[in-house]
C-alpha cells in the first residue's frame, strides 16, 4: 500500500528538490511513498517560523503538518552562515532584504554588504535541518552543512537562493569554479546541505514504514 507524506513547503523550487531527492531513494521506491505537497490542502494554515535555530523551524512546520492533515511531515528549514558576519544571515536567509524579500533582493544585499571582503575570508556554509514528524508523535531531525566560498558577482541560472554567489568546497575540490547556480540538479543533490539531510531522514522514514509492515505481518 502506498505510503503519503506531506513535504510542508510553499517553495516551489525547494519542493521539487525535495521530490526529486526522496525519489531517488530505491527503497522509497520500492515501498510506494508518494509525496504531497501542500498545494493539496489549501485550508493549511503555514505557522511563524518564530524559532532561532533551523532546527527549531524545521519542527514548528513537521509538527503543523501532522496536525493539519494527519500525514507523516517532512520539513526543511536552511540558510547560508557567513564567516564573516558571524553566522548570518542564518535563520533569516529567505528574507534577508526585508518582509517582501525576493532571491534577487537578497543576493544583491548581500554582494553588497561584502563588496570590500578579500576572497580568503569569503568563506561561508549552507546549513539544513530537515525535521520528520510521524502521525504516531515520533519526531526526528537531520542535518547537513555544504561548506563554500562566496563570489563577488553571480554565476548560472540553476538552483534558487543564494546558489548563484556560492561555490562549494567539494566543486573546488575537483578542480571547478562552478557557482551552484551553474550546477546540474543531480550534481548539487550530490554534494548539497538538503541533499544530505534529506537522504538522512528518507532513511529513517524507510525503516520506520518497514516496521511498521513486519509488525502488521505479525
Amino acid at each position: 500500500m502506498p505510503y503519503e507524506i506531506l513535504l510542508a513547503t510553499n517553495n516551489a523550487k525547494k519542493l521539487t528538490e525535495l521530490r526529486r531527492i526522496v525519489a531517488e531513494n530505491p527503497a522509497a521506491r520500492e515501498l510506494g511513498i508518494t509525496v504531497r505537497s501542500l498545494a493539496d490542502f489549501p485550508a493549511y494554515a503555514e505557522p511563524a517560523e518564530t524559532q532561532t535555530t533551523f532546527e527549531g523551524n524545521a519542527l514548528i512546520k513537521a509538527r503543523a503538518g501532522v496536525a493539519a492533515t494527519g500525514l507523516a511531515t517532512m520539513a526543511d528549514d536552511s540558510g547560508l552562515a557567513v564567516d564573516i558576519l558571524n553566522g548570518m544571515p542564518g535563520v533569516r536567509s529567505a528574507r534577508w532584504s526585508g518582509p517582501n524579500a525576493t532571491d534577487e533582493s537578497n543576493n544583491a544585499l548581500l554582494l553588497k554588504q561584502l563588496h570590500d571582503v578579500p576572497d580568503d575570508a569569503r568563506t561561508a556554509q549552507f546549513v539544513s535541518a530537515v525535521a520528520l514528524v510521524l502521525p504516531d508523535g515520533r519526531e526526528f531531525v537531520r542535518h547537513g552543512v555544504m561548506p563554500g566560498r562566496l563570489l563577488t558577482e553571480l554565476r548560472g541560472d540553476n538552483g534558487f537562493g543564494y546558489d548563484p554567489m556560492f561555490v562549494a568546497d567539494a566543486t573546488l575540490a575537483r578542480g571547478e569554479q562552478l557557482s551552484n547556480g551553474e550546477l546540474g540538479a543531480e550534481q548539487k543533490d550530490a554534494i548539497s546541505h538538503r541533499g544530505i539531510a534529506v537522504r538522512a531522514v528518507v532513511d529513517v522514514l524507510v525503516k520506520s514504514i518497514g516496521r511498521r509492515e513486519e509488525g502488521n505481518e505479525e
